[in-house]
């Protein structure tokens, strides 16, 4: 079986199948016959300068929830011992050199957005670091540029859509990929066609070494992060990530 970037459409499909089901969540509930009034405004309450938890627009919360249930057993039961069985067997200096070869390859994702977002300096300090670590990195397994002083440049597709005024759109939770939103999950696809078609591995022809490429670098990504699931403390996790999300992502739209 041809596996033609199969863990990127496998992130397409599960963006994709989301939206489709929520296409049928949307309803609203039902006031109850015997319902007691509010005791209280809204206006005597809420304050127009400060952030609540729930200001944050997810109008598909159950189906939300859901996943991130879904997610949070995926991840304790699948992914996780997947990720502890490679860092039990690989050396820290190769987890290293590995994170280090995958951060250089997807810097092209990093660079186009730069362009399109007009930053002429995060465009020029990204394309010097591809340069000095496709070369003195060895293939990018070693990030000089970052001890020479040029740092990664963040920057995806959702963050071009929010650069140029596009609104957040309702908060996503994608099954597997986690906290998104409409327009993040948008730029997501984007950027895994646009990165599918550079094929800069020449993947295409080669569909094992293309599986072991996309599986290693999902556990990788794992691996580099450090959250874990019903792990915070709260008993409002849910609502703290959601808020979280949105939150970072303001930010780097901001940048």
């Amino acid at each position: 079986m041809h596996t033609n970037h199969l863990l990127r459409k496998l992130a397409l499909f599960s963006v994709l199948g989301s939206l489709l089901l929520l296409s049928g969540c949307n309803s609203l509930p039902k006031k109850q016959i015997d319902e007691l009034p509010a005791q209280h405004s809204v206006d005597s309450v809420v304050r127009d300068d400060v952030d609540y938890v729930i200001d944050i627009y997810d109008p598909f919360e159950g189906f939300n929830r859901g996943v991130y249930r879904f997610n949070a057993g995926f991840d304790r039961y699948v992914f996780l011992p997947v990720v502890a069985g490679y860092e039990a067997v690989t050396p820290d200096p190769i987890e290293d050199g590995i994170s280090n070869f995958f951060n250089n390859i997807f810097e092209i994702t990093n660079l186009t957005n730069a362009v399109l977002q007009l930053k002429p300096k995060s465009a020029v300090e990204t394309t010097g670091r591809i340069i000095i670590n496709t070369t003195l990195g060895l293939g990018g397994i070693f990030d000089v540029a970052t001890k020479l002083g040029l740092y990664e440049n963040e920057e995806d597709f959702g963050q071009t859509l929010g650069h140029y005024g596009v609104g957040n759109g309702p908060y996503l939770v994608l099954p597997v990929f986690g906290p998104s939103n409409l327009r993040d999950a948008t730029g997501y696809i984007a950027d895994s066609v646009a990165f599918s078609e550079i094929d800069l591995l020449n993947l295409d022809d080669h569909s094992k070494r293309e599986l072991i490429f996309y599986l290693a670098d999902a556990i990788d990504s794992r691996h580099n992060i450090s959250f874990r699931y019903y792990d915070t403390g709260s008993p409002f996790e849910y609502e703290l990530i959601r808020l979280l999300y949105t939150k970072k992502r303001l930010l780097d739209i901001a940048r």
